[in-house]
């Protein structure tokens, strides 16, 4: 039974390039640092880069909560990532957009001012 989301995995050819690249977009280095994955903790949940896979945008897509919509897509934009779905706000005050990073994978955000961090587990 899922009891939750522990880990979204994203495809890295060039693991070196793709650590530095979500070390600017987390603002710390990963935990756990090996040629065959890179982890970094992210709010208490995981991303991991799986080096030799193949980077996509289609397939699950995960959504990585953000404080500001907006104010993500912007700096993912200056860090060299390119936009694929642009901030829409979807009701309730929840905002979701996503990016392609430099890879070739889509990485998804979203304001959710209704998350409730008290039901995680």
């Amino acid at each position: 039974m899922l009891i939750g989301l522990r880990t979204a995995l994203y495809p890295a050819a060039d693991l070196p390039a793709a650590k530095a690249w979500y070390t600017q977009v987390i603002g710390h280095a990963p935990y756990f640092d090996e040629p065959f994955y890179v982890g970094f903790e992210v709010g208490g949940f995981e991303l991991g880069l799986l080096p030799g896979a193949t980077p996509a945008t289609a397939g699950p897509q995960p959504l990585w909560g953000v404080r500001s919509a907006v104010e993500t897509r912007d700096r993912l934009l200056a860090l060299g990532a390119t936009l694929l779905d642009d901030v829409q706000d979807v009701g309730g005050g929840i905002k979701v957009g996503a990016v392609c990073d430099p890879f070739g994978n889509r990485l998804g955000f979203i304001e959710n001012p209704n998350f409730d961090l008290g039901k995680v587990r």
